[in-house]
C-alpha cells in the first residue's frame, strides 16, 4: 500500500528500529528533510510530514486551525506506530509535533522523544502582534526579517504572489493557538535553538521543561531562527545522541 499523502519517505528504511515524523516550519514543505536520512542513524526512518497546501498536495487548502490539522494527522499516521517512533517539529512544527504528542497520549501511544525547535514553549503567549493579517507590503517585510524565505521568492512578484496564501495560512495557525492546560507529557523533550535568533529567545525555549516529566535537554546552535540550514550537521548529531539510548 502506498503511503497517504500526509507523509513522505525520503528513503525508506523498513529495517529501521524506529520512525521519526518531521515537521516543517511555516511555509515549509516535506522537501526539506530530503538530506536527512544521509545523516541520521541508520536505525531510523525519516518519515516527513507534508501538510496541505505545499509539495505533492500544492492544489489542496492549507488548514488555519490547529484543532483541525491534529487528528486528520493523527489519523494519517495512525498506521505507521507499529513500531516506535519520535517526533521533530520546526517552528510552527514544533506546536504541531507537541499537540501531536498529547493527542497520542491520550489514546496511548506515546513517542520516545518529542524535539522542538526555533520555537517558545507553547504556555508562552506571543509578545508580538499577530503578523498573519499583516498587510501585504508589511507582511513581506516580516518574511525577509526572518529570514527563512529565499531571496528569489520574495523579489520574484509570481512567486511571493503564490506562496503568500499558504504562509498567511501557516503563520495563522502558529499565531492563533492557545495551549489548553493538561498534565505534562511523560516523553523526554530535547528544546533546540539558535544563538542569533531574535524571535525565539533561551528563556522561551528553557519554558518547554514545564512540559515533561520525564527530562529535558536544551541545546543552542550557531545561526538565527533558521539556523536548521546553518547547522544541519550538528543538530542532526544531537538527535542522534539522544536517540541512540532508544534502540
Amino acid at each position: 500500500m502506498p503511503p497517504p499523502a500526509w507523509l513522505n519517505f525520503p528513503k525508506p528504511n523498513p529495517n529501521a528500529a524506529l520512525r521519526l515524523f518531521c515537521f516543517p516550519y511555516a511555509g515549509g514543505a516535506a522537501l526539506l528533510f530530503r538530506p536527512w536520512p544521509n545523516h541520521i542513524s541508520a536505525n531510523v526512518e525519516i518519515c516527513a510530514v507534508e501538510l496541505p497546501g505545499r509539495g505533492a498536495r500544492l492544489r489542496e487548502t492549507p488548514l488555519t486551525r490547529m484543532d483541525e490539522l491534529v487528528p486528520l494527522l493523527a489519523a494519517a499516521l495512525k498506521p505507521f506506530l507499529n513500531k516506535p517512533f519520535a517526533i521533530f517539529g520546526y517552528s510552527l512544527g514544533a506546536i504541531i509535533g507537541f499537540e501531536l504528542a498529547r493527542l497520542f497520549r491520550d489514546a496511548g501511544a506515546q513517542p520516545e522523544h518529542l524535539f522542538v525547535a526555533g520555537r517558545r514553549a507553547p504556555q508562552i503567549r506571543s509578545d508580538r502582534s499577530q503578523r498573519y493579517n499583516l498587510p501585504e507590503a508589511e507582511f513581506i517585510d516580516e518574511l525577509r526579517r526572518l529570514n527563512g524565505t529565499p531571496r528569489e521568492v520574495l523579489e520574484h512578484p509570481e512567486l511571493i504572489q503564490m506562496m503568500l496564501p499558504l504562509l498567511r495560512a501557516d503563520f495563522g495557525l502558529d499565531e492563533t493557538y492557545e495551549c489548553r492546560a493538561e498534565p505534562p507529557l511523560d516523553v523526554p523533550i530535547s528544546a533546540y535553538g539558535g544563538l542569533a535568533d531574535t524571535d525565539v529567545t533561551r528563556e522561551q525555549l528553557e519554558s518547554w521543561a514545564a512540559q515533561t516529566t520525564a527530562g529535558f535537554q536544551l541545546k543552542m546552535f550557531p545561526g538565527d531562527h533558521f539556523f536548521l540550514h546553518t547547522s544541519l550537521s550538528e543538530l542532526i548529531t544531537a538527535i542522534n545522541w539522544q536517540l541512540a539510548s532508544h534502540f
